[in-house]
């Protein structure tokens, strides 16, 4: 399984993603500078968190520019696999890859903390390491990270079980209490209808290394690894 690590001006989780795919994983990794236009050499795409362009006008706004982004868009219409960490979920929502948007935090303030999320969806390359309805301990850091769509796309996401990750209680209760963000239902992660597109606002990466404290997001790159995915 190959991993590139998408490099925008202002990425500054790229590393950690490397540090997680190669250095713990021993996976073969590569670093994409953002004006590259060939990526056919890899499995899987990660676009990391960061501040891409600074966050002008908006977060992800001007990366979707990048000369990168049709390749990545040419590789996930191929049933290859692209995850989108907090900047990067923002990313594939402007680029159109995945629904909906990312708005200010209900509160209006940045929030970096460690939250509670209940993995909804276990049938996917991204998940299944994990349990269903197993609650995991991930970090967040962001100030845009409040899941917003329509009540269709909403519908739509539920119906076709399609919303991945969800914060909650450290009891995994979905309600307001487990809501960091104000996230119309609590949403922390969605993936396309074909699941090979995942994006998501907590950073598994930063939780992944046992000498950095809890390893609750290593399983989320372990599951690629599964004999059952390695053809994905």
């Amino acid at each position: 399984m190959k991993f590139g690590v998408v490099v925008f001006p202002g990425s500054n989780c790229d590393r950690d993603v490397v540090w997680v795919t190669q250095g713990l994983l021993n996976q073969p990794t590569r670093l994409v500078w953002h004006q590259e236009t060939d990526i056919s050499d890899l499995d899987v795409v990660v676009l990391p968190g960061g501040f891409s362009y600074g966050d002008y006008l908006r977060c992800g706004a001007i990366a979707q520019f990048s000369p990168v982004m049709p390749e990545i868009i040419n590789h996930a219409e191929s049933g290859k696999l692209v995850l989108g960490i907090c900047n990067g979920f923002q990313v594939l929502t402007e680029v159109g890859l995945l629904p909906g948007a990312l708005i200010r935090n209900r509160d209006l303030h940045f929030i970096c903390d460690p939250v509670s999320v209940k993995i909804e969806n276990t049938d996917l390359p991204w998940t299944s390491a994990y349990s269903p309805g197993e609650v995991v301990s991930l970090p967040i850091a962001h100030g845009e990270g409040r899941y917003y769509a329509d009540a269709d796309t909403l519908a739509q996401l539920e119906d076709n079980h399609q919303v991945v990750f969800r914060y909650c209680t450290p009891a995994g209760g979905v309600n307001v209490a487990g809501n960091c963000n104000g996230s119309l239902n609590n949403i922390a992660g969605i993936c396309n209808r074909q699941g090979n597109v995942l994006g998501m606002m907590p950073h598994p990466e930063r939780a992944s290394d046992p000498m950095l404290g809890p390893t609750d997001g290593r399983k989320l790159f372990e599951s690629l690894l599964s004999p059952a995915f390695a053809a994905v």
